[in-house]
C-alpha cells in the first residue's frame, strides 16, 4: 500500500495600497489600507500584513461592512526588536503592502454575556472599536460595553474622539474610561481624567459600574504584563476573562 504525501500549500499573497495614515504621536498612526476582493473578517480577529517580505499580525479596528481596512500600529524601533514597523512607518498613502487572504483570530465579541468590560492598553482598543461599530452597524441591543483603557500619555488614545462620541451619543450602550499611568508628567498637563495603570483600577471601576460576576465577561487586550495582572485580580472573584497579547514584534 503507497501513501501519499500533501504538500502545504500556502495560500497566495494580495498586494494591497496604502489609502491613508494619519499621525496621532511619533511612535502610533492610524492606517487605511484597500481590503481585497472577497476578504471578510469578524470582529475582533487580525490580519497579516508585510513588507519587503516581513509579514506581521494586526487587528483590524474597522467593522465588517466597511470598505477599508482601518489599523492602529505603535512604532517598535530596530533597536528594540522592530522588524515590520519601522518599514511601515515609512510608508505613505499610495505605497504598497501585501497581505495574507484570510482573517484569523477567536478574540471575538461573545453575545452570551450582558456586560462587556473591555481593558485595553494603547492599541489593544482596536478589536473594541470593531466590535461597537459592527454592534451599532447590525442595530443589536440587549448589551453594554463598558471601555477601560489605559495610556502613558493622553495623545496615545487613538481612539477617544469616537468613543467619547459613542459614550455621548449611545449611554445606555458605550462606557468609556480612559486613564494615564503618568499624570506628572508635563505632557500630560490639563488631564481631568482617571490616573494610574489600567490593570490597577479595573477592580474599583467593576464595584463602581456595579458589574456582576455572573453576567459580566472581561476582556483584556495589550500588553502582557497587564493582562495577567486582570487575570490575577479578577479570576480568583470569579469573573470570567478573555485575552489577546499584544507582543513586542521578533
Amino acid at each position: 500500500m503507497t501513501t501519499a504525501r500533501r504538500a502545504r500549500i500556502r495560500p497566495r499573497l494580495a498586494e494591497i495600497k496604502i489609502l491613508e495614515r494619519r499621525e496621532l504621536t511619533p511612535d502610533h498612526w492610524l492606517m487605511w489600507i484597500e481590503k481585497p476582493e472577497g476578504f471578510t473578517f469578524k470582529p475582533g480577529q487580525y490580519c497579516t500584513i508585510g513588507a519587503e517580505g516581513i509579514e506581521r499580525a494586526y487587528s483590524i479596528a474597522s467593522a465588517p461592512h466597511e470598505e477599508r481596512i482601518e489599523l492602529f500600529i505603535e512604532l517598535v524601533p530596530y533597536e528594540e526588536g522592530g522588524h515590520l514597523t519601522p518599514l511601515l512607518h515609512a510608508l505613505n498613502a499610495g505605497d504598497k503592502l501585501t497581505i495574507r487572504p484570510r482573517a484569523k483570530g477567536i478574540f471575538t465579541f461573545n453575545p452570551n454575556f450582558k456586560n462587556h468590560l473591555l481593558v485595553a492598553t494603547v492599541t489593544g482598543v482596536v478589536p473594541y472599536i470593531s466590535y461597537i461599530r459592527d454592534y451599532l452597524h447590525r442595530g443589536e441591543s440587549g448589551h453594554r460595553f463598558f471601555v477601560l483603557e489605559g495610556a502613558s500619555y493622553h495623545d496615545e488614545f487613538g481612539y477617544d474622539d469616537e468613543l467619547s462620541c459613542y459614550a455621548a451619543d449611545y449611554p445606555d450602550l458605550v462606557t468609556f474610561i480612559p486613564t494615564v499611568s503618568r499624570p506628572g508628567e508635563a505632557h500630560n498637563k490639563g488631564w481631568q481624567g482617571e490616573t494610574g495603570r489600567v490593570n490597577a483600577i479595573v477592580e474599583a471601576q467593576v464595584e463602581k459600574l456595579g458589574l456582576s460576576k455572573d453576567d459580566t465577561l472581561i476582556y483584556a487586550c495589550g500588553h502582557p504584563g497587564m493582562i495577567e495582572d486582570v487575570k490575577a485580580r479578577m479570576l480568583p472573584r470569579g469573573y470570567s476573562v478573555d485575552e489577546e497579547r499584544f507582543w513586542k514584534e521578533d
